[in-house]
C-alpha cells in the first residue's frame, strides 16, 4: 500500500507520517534522503530534529540517487517504510542553479516502476511547492515543475494522499488519513 503525505514546510507531514509509521506493528525503515552540504549548520538542526524524533528501534538508511534500489532492498511484507522526503531527494539531482535532467528522468522512472511492485506498507512525505508565482531562473522553475510532476505521478499510483496543513490532515484520496493502514 502506497500514501503519499504532502504539505508545506512545516505542515507537519513528517510528523503525520511518523505517527503512522508508530503505529504499524512490524518493522519500520526510515529512507533519508537529505544530502547535507558542508557548512549548512541550519538544515543540519533540521536534519538532528528528525533525528531526535525517531524511535531508536526504526532501522534508518540514508539513501543516495538511487531511492528506488534502496526501496526495493528493504521492502518486506510486514514492513512499514517511510521516504522522508522525495522533495529533498529532487534536490540530489538540481540545486536550484543547475539540473542533471537526464539523470533525474532515469531515476524518476526506475522510482515509478518499483513503487507498484513493492511489498508491505510504504509512505512518502514530500513538499508541496508550486502554490506560488512562476519562480525566476530556469533551474529553480525546473525543480519547481519537475516536483510537481513527480507528485502527480506518486499519487496516482498511491492508494492514500494526504495534505497536512497545520498540522492537520485532509484526504485527498483513499479515505481518512488517520485511519488503519491496510492493503
Amino acid at each position: 500500500m502506497l500514501h503519499l503525505i504532502t504539505g508545506g514546510a512545516r505542515s507537519g507531514k513528517s510528523a503525520q507520517a511518523e505517527a503512522l509509521a508508530l503505529a504499524h506493528p512490524g518493522p519500520v525503515v526510515y529512507l533519508a534522503t537529505a544530502a547535507l552540504a558542508a557548512g549548512d549548520d541550519e538544515f543540519a538542526a533540521r536534519i538532528a530534529h528528525h533525528r531526535a524524533r525517531r524511535p531508536a528501534h526504526w532501522r534508518v538508511v540514508e539513501t543516495d540517487e538511487d531511492l528506488a534500489g534502496a526501496l526495493a532492498a528493504h521492502a518486506a511484507p510486514d514492513t512499514l517504510l517511510l521516504v522522508d522526503c522525495l522533495t529533498l531527494w529532487l534536490a540530489r539531482f538540481g540545486d536550484g542553479a543547475t539540473a542533471r535532467e537526464a539523470a533525474f528522468a532515469d531515476a524518476r522512472a526506475a522510482l515509478l516502476a518499483t513503487l507498484p511492485r513493492l511489498p508491505g506498507t510504504t509512505l512518502l512525505v514530500t513538499n508541496e511547492i508550486g502554490w506560488g508565482v512562476v519562480p525566476l531562473g530556469a533551474g529553480v522553475r525546473w525543480f519547481v515543475d519537475e516536483l510537481g510532476r513527480l507528485n502527480q505521478a506518486v499519487a496516482a499510483c498511491s492508494a492514500r494522499v494526504t495534505l497536512v496543513a497545520c498540522g492537520l490532515p485532509l484526504a485527498l484520496k483513499g479515505g481518512a488519513p488517520d485511519g488503519p493502514l491496510s492493503r
